[in-house]
């Protein structure tokens, strides 16, 4: 169970699948997110999710995966009482 504001792995990996599926075919963007899924479904725990997004080849899917991958931790939980966001 999250604590109050804070968001989980699966959480995360959700929130970027969903962004991933809404992004245009073969876009940075959908690269990003998708990196974000994968990465944050197979990964034990944010700390560990980030250093994995740090090997992220090429590039530019790594620095958008990154961006994304904070954007993303720093939102409130779903999981604390709030609605989620659409």
């Amino acid at each position: 169970m999250t604590s109050s504001g804070t968001r989980d792995n699966l959480e995360l990996a959700a929130s970027a699948r969903e962004l991933a599926d809404n992004a245009p075919n073969g876009s940075l963007a959908q690269a990003a997110a998708g990196s974000v899924a994968v990465t944050c479904a197979t990964t034990r725990d944010l700390a560990e999710a980030r250093t994995t997004l740090e090997g992220v080849t090429p590039g530019d899917v790594r620095d958008a995966a990154l961006e994304l991958f904070d954007r993303l931790a720093a939102a409130p939980s779903a999981s604390n009482g709030a609605p989620p966001a659409s």
